[in-house]
């Protein structure tokens, strides 16, 4: 695992949350370790969102969602995310979204935790917490 910057806001993926709210112990005792509070962009609530069902469910990742900073995005992260994606998509695996996730984490000056390091070479502060099995 890798040492967490002290002073820098703490952003988590998608892929940390999902593993979470599906009851990986590696994820519960991740997130539930952090003693700071912790945001997520804008584009993992987007994601989270996808998949959950009416009802009990989304109540729940409603109140889930609530526990955590929101970081926007605007129109320079929007540029910034789209120029990684055009210089990363091929090489990295890049996609829009995580092109988003990182220009909304580099605005905040934050530390992003994620499971998938590949897809943020333009982050200098990442922190991959568990492997996956």
């Amino acid at each position: 695992m890798v040492e967490p910057a002290t002073a820098r806001l703490l952003v988590i993926d998608t892929d940390v949350l999902i593993d979470y709210l599906r009851d990986q112990p590696d994820a519960v005792a991740f997130l539930e370790a952090i003693e700071s509070p912790l945001a997520v962009s804008v584009v993992t609530i987007a994601e989270l969102y996808v998949g959950v069902r009416d009802g009990e469910e989304r109540h729940r990742l409603d109140a889930f969602v609530a526990a955590f900073q929101a970081l926007p995005l605007d129109n320079d992260s929007a540029v910034q995310a789209g120029l990684w994606r055009r210089q990363y998509g091929r090489s990295h695996g890049t996609g829009l979204a995580d092109a988003l996730i990182a220009a909304s984490v580099e605005g905040a000056g934050a530390t992003l935790a994620t499971l998938n390091r590949r897809h943020f070479p333009m982050l200098a502060h990442v922190l991959v917490p568990y492997a996956k099995p």
